[in-house]
């Protein structure tokens, strides 16, 4: 086992809704203890269902990090009340800061950085920004990322003067080269937050694809239709191996680079994906561990 492609896979977190989260039964058959659990908040979703799932995650022994889109919150109001319940009913001290994907915003906010200029996360203990290794048209509407590094850097400033430690989470992404060159971008302009790279978890290449057309994974999603053409690979379901190994070599290559952790998303399933991360290398799940806690 390569101890750099292990040591990506150390730490991990992964994401899931509160719909495909009541689809397991006990997160301790999957997941190593106090792994990250982000929480999508997809627009349409009620509070009482985020919060519960965080409360649910929490006392399995795990580390709920809920979005905070937005787009989606209609006043400062609004987000106090959402802070509040999630602290007191779920003890989250974490969250994942973002403008989200509606097209426009439904209240006050529009950016993460007006969600943050309200100092109501004064008392967290991690916040994550967004990051888009391949673009984000709604910040860049020409296709650049001048806007986007602007955000960022605005953010890394921001963090600087506050306690919370903080990351960049980034979108999905299939081409290795293109991720390199997108932390190497971010470093070379004095931009050094810990990247949690997002990756696409093993499923069906068709579903891969439905997910990179509607989450506008752009330049990447030539290397997924590439292996569309070829039959024998179409047949098979795609599994992050190939980057992973690209990243390990780059960690070997360069240790001081800003790629800190994999942050997996499960388009294939939850079950799926968290039994390949512990069949590559990863920490067996809860229950291994301590069988009682799971009954």
């Amino acid at each position: 086992m390569d101890p750099q492609f292990k040591a990506l896979l150390d730490d991990y977190s992964i994401e899931v809704m509160p719909r495909t989260a009541s689809k397991i039964d006990d997160f301790r058959s999957l997941l190593p203890p106090g792994t990250r659990v982000y929480i999508a908040h997809v627009d349409g979703t009620d509070i009482d269902d985020m919060v519960a799932t965080a409360k649910r995650i929490h006392l399995e022994g795990f580390t709920p990090m809920p979005h905070f889109p937005a787009r989606i919150i209609c006043d400062r109001k609004t987000l106090a009340l959402w802070i509040a319940r999630y602290r007191e009913e779920a003890n989250v001290d974490e969250g994942l800061i973002l403008a989200g994907g509606a097209a426009k915003a439904e209240g006050d906010f529009a950016s993460s950085m007006q969600l943050l200029e309200t100092g109501l996360f004064g008392d967290f203990r991690r916040l994550h920004v967004a990051g888009h290794p391949e673009g984000n048209r709604s910040i860049d509407p020409d296709g650049g990322e001048s806007q986007a590094m602007a955000a960022l850097a605005w953010k890394q400033r921001f963090f600087a003067c506050t306690d919370a430690e903080f990351a960049i989470a980034t979108q999905f992404s299939f081409d290795p080269e293109g991720i390199i060159a997108w932390a190497e971008r971010l470093r070379d302009t004095g931009i050094d937050m810990p990247i949690h790279l997002g990756l696409a978890g093993p499923t069906k290449l068709q579903t891969l694809i439905k997910f990179a057309i509607a989450c506008g994974i752009g330049p990447s999603l030539s290397v997924l239709q590439k292996r569309a053409l070829n039959f024998s690979k179409l047949l098979l379901p795609f599994e992050p191996t190939s980057i992973l190994d690209r990243l390990a070599q780059y960690k070997r290559e360069d240790p001081k680079g800003n790629i800190e952790r994999i942050h997996f998303f499960p388009l294939g399933g939850i079950r799926r994906c968290a039994s390949w991360i512990f069949e590559h290398g990863g920490a067996p799940p809860a229950a291994a561990l301590n069988p009682s806690r799971a009954d």
